[in-house]
């Protein structure tokens, strides 16, 4: 039986040494991938937070659009306008 030169496996452990540096620290490494995948679910969330966001600012421009019942509600509530011939009256404690 021959007997394999002792640089082959100085070479195969290199290497293997190499491919192993690449799994766990190099660029597509498994921390690399599941802090990615962090991010994406991350942004998945958010995606979710901002559509729903968008629905209800679009259902509140149609009701703009529809009638003027929205308007004078935002009028009356935030800016703490009254009609014409109306009398507001406070109360307070």
């Amino acid at each position: 039986m021959k007997k394999t030169p002792y640089w082959l496996f100085v070479l195969l452990i290199l290497l293997l040494a190499g491919l192993q540096y690449r799994l766990w620290v190099g660029d597509g490494s498994l921390a690399e991938v599941a802090e990615l995948k962090r991010q994406i679910a991350s942004q998945q969330g958010e995606n979710q937070h901002l559509l729903e966001r968008n629905r209800i600012l679009e259902a509140e421009v149609l009701e703009l659009k529809k009638g003027m019942e929205t308007v004078e509600e935002r009028a009356r509530h935030e800016l703490g306008m009254v009609k014409e011939g109306e009398t507001l009256y406070q109360l307070a404690e």
